[in-house]
């Protein structure tokens, strides 16, 4: 168990009750602000650490870390020096922060300029994304959709419990937090019409996803296993796939999504490190039948993340879903050792999105797909307004905590509100 995992660790820097950066977390970002070109950050309780400021200052002296290593619009090249040398450098984060170190709270000068109110920075993309794939690997939202789009009674396709089913996304168009989505337009097939039409998407929805971020260049050919496959994972964000379910139904075979797909996704802007997660894991579900030997993995890869949706602002914000990323059917080590096994190369930054994480009843559904039931029981929102798919001018936000011996880890807000169609 890392150090700065423990769970009796206080910082001196204020960290309010309900905090999602507690001192055991320590999530890396880029912000900038009014003074600031865009650099690296790390979150604890209200206030953003500059480590740009905390490098210059010596603070990191004795780590080995190449000059400028911070002062970057993207954390790729932090990244890129592996999960040891970042487990490394988030030790000494924590030290630094320590109620009992005064190294850097005992220098006033210095620790007013290394932390920054939240409200005056502007969260970044935290990484360049060169390439996105989207797995489909909770076994309650393909059950779901396979149930309402096919046969109740072979709604998983026979090829899903033998493999991570996924497919390669946009890396372009995915977005940070708070940005703005356009309401996507293309193809749709009314079901009483003969032909297809051109129109705005009619059945906009969410995917509550999460998605894990790699930290490692491998050679086309090569492959990773389960074993060594979190090796080369650095952390993981909140992730909002937007589905246009309209466009998606009626383009999506043979190939699968395109432009239901492709128009935005929204990540949260906080890189939370896998090693901070490593107290809340747990036993995924029992997989039946026995995979193949590649797939096969040992210990526990499943991680107890409380997962919740909420639709609207103000009087109209409501909770629509309470989910949690344990329920996921193929974990991170084996998506990631499918995704290598015909010698796929990866490349830092590289985003895998697990799929939509539905649970077992309604309450934990994670797309309006589902909660709706592709429409036909509308939801009432605290304002008295209904539901079936999402209106232009509402916000979506997905949060997540990890909760254990009193320590609270969070992934901040993934948020996007909708704009009409351009």
């Amino acid at each position: 168990m890392s150090k700065a995992n423990n769970p009796k660790l206080k910082s001196w820097v204020e960290v309010p009750a309900g905090s999602d950066f507690p001192i055991q977390n320590l999530p890396f970002g880029i912000f900038k602000t009014r003074y600031l070109t865009a650099v690296a950050g790390v979150a604890i309780g209200n206030y953003v650490l500059d480590l740009v400021y905390l490098y210059e200052k010596g603070f990191f002296d004795g780590l080995g870390l190449p000059p400028g290593i911070f002062n970057q619009e993207y954390l790729n090249s932090f990244i890129e020096l592996g999960r040891k040398k970042c487990s490394e450098v988030r030790e000494r984060i924590s030290e630094l922060l320590q109620i009992d170190n005064d190294e850097l709270q005992g220098n006033i000068a210095a620790r007013e300029l290394a932390l920054i109110p939240m409200e005056e920075v502007e969260m970044k993309m935290p990484i360049k994304i060169p390439n996105y794939t989207d797995f489909y690997s909770s076994e309650e939202h393909a059950t779901n959709v396979g149930t309402m789009f096919r046969d109740p009674e072979n709604a998983l396709l026979p090829n899903w419990k033998h493999l991570p089913v996924g497919y390669h996304g946009r890396a372009s168009s995915i977005v940070i937090s708070g940005t703005s989505i356009y309401r996507p337009k293309g193809q749709i097939k009314p079901p009483d019409a003969v032909s297809p039409v051109f129109s705005p998407c009619m059945k906009l929805d969410f995917e509550l996803e999460m998605a894990f971020i790699t930290c490692a260049n491998t050679e086309l050919g090569s492959s990773i296993t389960t074993e060594e496959a979190e090796n080369n994972i650095f952390g993981m964000v909140l992730f909002n796939d937007w589905s246009a379910r309209d466009i998606q139904t009626w383009e999506y075979v043979p190939l699968g999504p395109f432009l239901a797909k492709n128009f935005a996704s929204t990540i949260s802007p906080w890189i939370v490190t896998m090693d901070a997660l490593e107290p809340f894991r747990v036993e995924g579900p029992k997989q039946y039948p026995e995979v193949l030997p590649y797939l096969a993995y040992k210990g526990k890869k499943n991680f107890d993340i409380t997962l919740e949706v909420t639709l609207g602002e103000g009087k109209a914000k409501t909770v629509i879903s309470r989910s949690n990323f344990k329920y996921m059917y193929w974990n991170m080590c084996q998506q990631l050792a499918h995704h290598t096994v015909n010698g796929c190369n990866i490349q830092v930054g590289d985003l895998y999105a697990s799929g939509t994480i539905s649970g077992p009843d309604k309450g934990s559904y994670g797309s309006m797909l589902e909660i709706t039931w592709n429409g036909k029981n509308p939801i009432k929102l605290n304002d008295g307004t209904e539901r079936k798919f999402i209106n232009d001018g509402d916000t979506v936000t997905l949060r997540g905590v990890a909760k254990k011996d009193g320590v609270r880890i969070g992934f901040g807000d993934c948020s996007g509100k909708i704009l009409p169609a351009k």
